[in-house]
């Protein structure tokens, strides 16, 4: 089978010698080999492992992204950020704690921005409702995330 790996700067894997594969989703890992369904599926961070032809086995770590088989022949891997590797305790260890550790970093990122998002529609709330005009003569206002204040 042919396999491929690709992020948004270069392409990582490439090779036509593939005789299975196993990767993981959400759901745990599966496996494929030749002549499998056509199949799409988004990639847990994880380690893809695949054997060659002649047995030799190949790792190479993703951070997320999506798995596609066409034809029962190509698979092909679009990830954001892929590390190739023969050694998969280094991979386990090392390249993976990263990439968890940037995505718990990105998840609270979000969580921060939604936090503020949701203190903005608490502030304009607030204002548009009739009668509660935080602007008058003399007031001294205060914006925090809960709204403001006099």
């Amino acid at each position: 089978m042919r396999f491929t790996v690709t992020t948004p700067l270069a392409i990582i894997v490439d090779t036509d010698d593939v005789t299975h594969l196993r990767a993981e989703d959400e759901t745990g890992a599966f496996g494929i080999l030749t002549g499998h369904a056509d199949f799409l599926t988004a990639l847990a961070v994880s380690v893809v492992s695949w054997c060659n032809g002649q047995g030799a086995e190949h790792h190479v770590a993703v951070h997320g992204g999506m798995l596609e088989v066409r034809g029962g022949g190509t698979i092909a891997i679009a990830t954001r950020e892929a590390v190739p590797g023969d050694d998969l305790h280094r991979l386990e260890s090392e390249v993976l704690v990263r990439f968890r550790r940037q995505l718990g970093e990105e998840q609270a990122a979000r969580q921060d921005a939604r936090r503020l998002y949701l203190a903005a529609i608490r502030q304009i709330s607030h204002f548009l409702r009739p009668g509660t005009s935080p602007w008058r003569p003399g007031a001294h206002i205060v914006c925090h995330p809960e709204g403001l204040e006099e």
